[in-house]
């Protein structure tokens, strides 16, 4: 018996072979690597360029510097940074099934992506803000929600980010109250796991996921109600003059895009957070390829928002070509009205 478990425990695959405490390692075929890393190489190649071209695209046209753009921006840059530093050592951890990036790396890759979740759903929350303000006080709108304004929630919102993600990971506020569970049963040489308590977990996915995603919820649902009445009434006003303090075209575009951005971001994440606060009260016993799974489901969200802009804005299909075919290193392209058919 005991020479069967010893046999046993010398086929199985380590990440590190000569180190004690090394994790186990799982070893996909060939057949199996080489698709999955053009499957998740396509994914960050897709995340990194298409985030590239809207931030070029916001930064470069004078004509798209204004506040929701700004808040686009900074969503878009967040996506860039997901997809370039965070996605790629992810990619290599899903497939060879280990880490070999270092423990300090590991802590720093854990807080880059808290940081980078915190500041998705803070952005989103004042992209809402934002649309409440254009389209349920439009004539507040241009007093209230102006550059300045944008810029210093901007700042305070990646403040908050780096703060919640860096201080989680280097304060050990996710092991809070279970370090000997953690260091006995989870830590491993060439591992890099997520792993939080019960109470960590719950606080976090509570507070930085479900609370604000129902509070945005509820306000896209007031701004359709609001747009509706404002539609009904331009139909029924004999009066023209009433049209001034109606939603644009162009705000109703804008509006309805940027909610089909929020549908998507809690539809590709939803998942994710169900799986992860529940993991901790179940002994941990969701199969740790199905977290892997869903948080690239989630991560896929930076994928599709430049996708989501293309689809519905043409100034945006409009920008695209002119980024392609270089035209943007004309003289005067940057004033070029990018709203004409």
């Amino acid at each position: 018996m005991n020479s069967s478990q010893a046999q046993i425990v010398d086929i199985t695959p380590l990440c590190y072979e000569f180190l004690n405490g090394s994790c186990p390692k799982f070893v996909y075929p060939l057949i199996l690597k080489v698709p999955l890393y053009l499957f998740f190489g396509s994914v960050v190649i897709l995340t990194v360029l298409g985030n590239l071209f809207v931030i070029i695209t916001i930064l470069h046209f004078k004509q798209l510097h204004m506040p929701t753009n700004y808040l686009v921006l900074s969503l878009a840059v967040t996506d860039l940074l997901l997809g370039a530093l965070y996605m790629p050592p992810c990619m290599i951890q899903s497939v060879e099934t280990c880490w070999f990036f270092g423990t300090l790396f590991c802590k720093i890759h854990s807080s880059v992506v808290i940081m980078l979740a915190t500041a998705s759903i803070i952005n989103l929350s004042l992209i809402s803000i934002d649309r409440y303000y254009a389209v349920c006080q439009p004539l507040l709108y241009h007093s209230k929600i102006t550059s300045f304004v944008t810029v210093i929630m901007i700042s305070i919102s990646w403040s908050i980010s780096i703060v919640a993600g860096f201080g989680t990971i280097f304060l050990k506020l996710n092991i809070l109250g279970i370090e000997e569970f953690y260091y006995e049963n989870v830590a491993c040489e060439g591992g890099c796991v997520m792993f939080q308590s019960a109470a960590s977990s719950t606080s976090t996915t509570l507070f930085s996921f479900y609370l604000p995603g129902v509070v945005m919820l509820s306000i896209y649902v007031k701004i359709f109600r609001v747009a509706q009445k404002q539609a009904k009434s331009i139909q029924d006003s004999k009066c023209k003059n009433n049209m001034k303090s109606m939603l644009s075209k162009e705000e109703r575009k804008a509006t309805k895009t940027l909610a089909v951005i929020l549908g998507v971001f809690l539809s590709l994440w939803t998942p994710f957070f169900v799986c992860y606060v529940i993991n901790p009260y179940i002994g941990y016993s969701f199969p740790p390829v199905l977290i892997d799974m869903l948080a690239w489901i989630g991560l896929m969200n930076s994928t599709c928002n430049p996708i989501v802009y293309a689809f519905f804005y043409k100034w945006f299909r409009k920008a695209f070509r002119m980024v392609l075919s270089g035209q943007i290193f004309q003289p005067g392209s940057s004033r070029i009205n990018l709203f004409l058919h």
